[in-house]
């Protein structure tokens, strides 16, 4: 077994990823035939995942991965596009001589480095289209692009622009079938889109992807990466087998969580039972410090659902957090008209759908809502008293 260091929201190398050895070939599979949306809750590992994809790429594959959430315009998404492929295409001592020639044409200079001038920020889709044209065409294996955080540029860059920019790169992916692209980010692309289509977008600019929801690792992994590292943290428990499994079960086997909470064990020194973990998930939850990084789950709300939708989406929620059961919708309804805010039946129908693609609830088999983590549900609970 490898002996592992807690890693409280740290990088993870590639070599240490647990658990998804099974999702990522699934995701290969789907590469080969067209371009994905990766998508989970925050802190389930999508940066991980994508980050792994390029360290084991095989040889037929080139993988380029880039985070994109500081990109704040058209024009800096280029350049970073820009600079990726030059480092690919420098290796084999080439460079993206179409992009190169097409800058010159149009600011009239030789580019130096990849700092691309504002006077020619107007012409970006061309830019870009043509450094995939570049990319393509010097060499033959399939490109797969992972470019992390798009929501979050999409956001920074503004609407008209993100129009443009979804358009293009769907235009992109028809145009050169041997390129696939992998989007991932902590906001759901959907609230993006949404928001879109309020300020007149009416075009369907992913509906060429597939889908795929990042789960948790299995029991059996969550267990073995809770078990090294308390091994490798030194943690003393009487049962090393029994612990790690009460860890994994009582974090939803998340591995952002396990790391956490082996912190927290380690910090707190001691022998550590099985028991007592129930009791430091809840100072953890408590502590106004936020080490756990869950007030996004208010803040998304209040930043990215209607107005009309912010007072459902928070009595819903109140309401699950402390029903002891799972409840079908009409019983949520009911409940939801005690308040004066929340009449509406089709908002609520709304609101729901919503907050299951926004991770916060599932619908079961008996079409009975709940929380989709009872972590989540003991967090809310201590978050709304």
């Amino acid at each position: 077994m490898v002996l592992r260091k807690a890693n409280a929201g740290g990088q993870i190398d590639p070599k240490d990823v647990v658990g998804r050895d099974e999702l990522i070939a699934d995701l290969w599979g789907i590469l080969e035939q067209q371009s994905v949306l990766l998508s989970a809750e925050r802190r389930m590992g999508k940066t991980c995942i994508i980050k792994k994809m390029q360290a084991d790429v095989k040889s037929n594959k080139l993988a380029i991965y880039h985070d994109l959430e500081k990109v704040r315009s058209p024009l800096e998404f280029v350049e970073a596009i820009f600079q990726d492929v030059e480092e690919y295409l420098s290796r084999g001592q080439k460079v993206a001589s179409r992009t190169r020639k097409l800058l010159k044409d149009l600011g009239g200079v030789e580019i130096q480095g990849f700092k691309l001038p504002k006077e020619i920020e107007s012409d970006w889709k061309k830019i870009l289209i043509e450094i995939i044209k570049d990319l393509d065409t010097n060499q033959d294996r399939q490109v797969i692009l992972l470019w992390d955080e798009v929501p979050y540029m999409l956001q920074n860059i503004g609407d008209r622009a993100a129009m443009e920019v979804l358009d293009t790169l769907r235009s992109i992916r028809q145009t050169y079938p041997n390129v696939r692209m992998v989007f991932t980010g902590s906001i759901g692309l959907h609230h993006i889109i949404a928001s879109l289509k309020k300020a007149g977008y009416t075009n369907e600019p992913t509906n060429d992807m597939y889908p795929l929801d990042v789960p948790p690792l299995s029991e059996a992994d969550a267990t073995d990466l809770a078990l090294s590292l308390l091994e490798g943290e030194n943690i003393s428990t009487p049962n090393s087998q029994e612990t790690a499994l009460a860890i994994a079960q009582a974090v939803n086997c998340i591995p952002f969580y396990i790391n956490h909470l082996i912190l927290k064990l380690k910090l707190q020194k001691g022998n550590v039972e099985p028991t007592i973990i129930t009791e430091v998930i809840n100072d953890s939850l408590l502590d106004p410090l936020n080490p756990w990084k869950m007030d996004h789950y208010q803040d998304r709300i209040n930043n990215y659902y209607h107005n009309e939708q912010r007072s459902y989406a928070f009595n819903l929620l109140d309401i699950l957090s402390k029903s002891k059961e799972s409840l079908l919708f009409d019983e949520l309804l009911n409940r939801l008209r005690l308040e004066s805010a929340t009449q509406d039946k089709e908002i609520a129908r709304v609101v729901l759908r919503l907050l299951e693609r926004d991770y916060y609830l599932i619908r079961q088999k008996d079409r009975k809502y709940c929380f989709r983590y009872p972590l989540i549900k003991s967090y809310w609970n201590i978050l709304r008293g």
